[in-house]
């Protein structure tokens, strides 16, 4: 059963993140994480301040099915199944080493030592005290602490494995600090977090999948609630901001471990602890939503009690989840708008489509629906547009018939190709183009409409701040006609 048990499927820092549940539930105020290389002989350490355990606490805690996940529970208590700590351990290694201790009391230690066991089938379940034989060192950081829990990984087959170096250890170890710092975000977050998380005596800086006041986020709205059996369900929609309106540094960040479009969706979370860090929970209209590119800056925060976790069938790695029947139409609901404001931020590249005072910027291409598909068309009553066809007086058949062709040659399966090739949208109003270009074409309309049109110069610039694309370019349009 026990080796049975090792194919869950826990990634490392799954498996971290199930024995920190157990230290945040233990009130602890610091969890710190320790990998040290050695080879096959390689181990993990994770210490936590909590209220430890005694010696029969101990043995339940290390007893398989000890604890009924049908039992009520303290509403912070991040556990369920009571297997969490054995069966996260066993996916990663074949020596569980637990070293705790009450405020004041003996420390008290047991061992689970899947190679022992193999080797005396006829002996049963055989759970040793203390370390094991040369391992002694390894538990006596627990000794500095007042009360607190020591768990100890050694032989990491599922970690360590032939061909293995230094140097794929050390990326776990940055794998794992990037997810954990996803997982317990909310936990770190803020003056007074919840506790404090070290990898190797470096602190776990919180990632925020939702970049809350970031000054360039569109939207998010206001938290929404419903009542349900199980309790109370909280819902708050985001809508990221644009590549163009970020920084590098913090694009990337944003990104998380599985990169924009992976991360897009639903983020379910149990006493503010993440259990799922994207997707869209099999909901959709007609057929379940994928994970697309037009969606990738919609994020949703889920919040349910720990009294949902049967009902969203919650499995043993807390690493799936899926909605109850009575909760879906109001999900579907909250995903379909948020999905829909996001696609439009994606779309127009986080420019606001008004303009100065609320007035709409006047676009160079419109979108016709029709029964057998979408098309696109140059709008003739934009104004660089209009400027030719009126300048070409009955000649003005050869510019639409130019104009049309292009319409009909807009390389839509290219585009697309490459946009989900490159996971990034193609370059277009002006962008990576210098100063100069813009001004130089800038120019060209902005004389048409003085010289032909008899507009002021600050009637034109105000009309060129209503053009597409020349609205996101404001300090460049207010020094038009400055020499004349």
């Amino acid at each position: 059963m026990l080796e049975a048990l090792r194919g869950l499927g826990y990634s490392t820092a799954a498996a971290l993140a199930d024995v920190i549940d157990n230290s945040v539930s233990a009130g602890a105020s610091e969890v710190r994480i320790r990998f040290d290389w050695c080879g096959v002989n390689s181990r993990i350490t994770i210490l936590d301040d909590g209220r430890g355990m005694d010696d029969t606490e101990l043995e339940m805690a290390m007893t398989l099915g000890a604890k009924s996940p049908l039992e009520e529970r303290e509403l912070t208590d991040l556990g369920r199944f009571g297997m969490g700590l054995k069966t996260a351990s066993f996916s990663q290694c074949r020596c569980l080493t637990v070293a705790s201790k009450r405020k004041d009391g003996p420390i008290a230690c047991l061992r689970w030592d899947l190679d022992a066991i193999a080797a005396s089938p006829g002996d049963g379940w055989t759970m040793f005290e203390g370390p094991a034989r040369g391992s002694e060192n390894f538990v006596e950081p627990i000794n500095e602490l007042d009360s607190g829990t020591l768990v100890l990984w050694e032989n990491l087959d599922r970690i360590v494995t032939p061909g293995y170096e230094l140097d794929h250890f050390a990326d776990l170890v940055d794998d794992v600090e990037q997810r954990l710092a996803m997982v317990f975000h909310r936990l770190l977050e803020g003056p007074a977090p919840a506790f404090s998380l070290f990898i190797n005596n470096k602190p776990v800086s919180p990632w925020d999948p939702f970049m809350m006041d970031h000054p360039a986020k569109p939207w998010q709205s206001p938290v929404a609630r419903t009542i349900t059996s199980f309790g109370e369900v909280e819902a708050q929609c985001h809508v990221l901001p644009h590549k163009d309106r970020l920084s590098d540094n913090d694009f990337r960040r944003a990104g998380g471990p599985e990169g924009w479009t992976s991360q897009q969706g639903f983020y379910v979370y149990r006493n503010h602890r993440l259990l799922l860090a994207g997707g869209w929970l099999g909901l959709g209209q007609g057929r379940a939503w994928n994970r697309e590119e037009t969606h990738k800056l919609a994020r949703i925060r889920l919040d349910l009690p720990n009294t949902a976790d049967a009902d969203w069938k919650i499995d043993v790695k807390k690493s799936t989840a899926r909605p109850p029947v009575m909760v879906r139409q109001w999900l579907t609901k909250l995903a379909e708008d948020t999905r829909e404001r996001a696609r439009k931020v994606f779309a127009f590249r986080g420019a606001p489509m008004p303009s100065l005072g609320g007035v709409q910027v006047e676009q160079a291409w419109r979108v016709e629906r029709l029964r057998g598909g979408v098309r696109y068309r140059i709008d003739d009553g934009h104004p660089a547009v209009a400027a030719v066809l009126d300048a070409l007086g009955k000649r003005a058949n050869l510019a639409r018939a130019m104009l049309r062709v292009i319409e009909e040659t807009v390389p839509v399966q290219r585009i697309w190709l490459d946009t989900a090739e490159n996971k990034e949208t193609p370059l277009t109003s002006f962008e990576g183009e210098p100063n100069d270009t813009v001004i130089e074409v800038a120019k060209v309309l902005f004389n048409d409409l003085v010289e032909r049109q008899g507009l002021s110069l600050e009637e034109a610039r105000k009309a060129m701040l209503r053009t597409e694309p020349f609205q996101k370019y404001p300090a460049l349009i207010a020094k038009l006609g400055e020499n004349q």
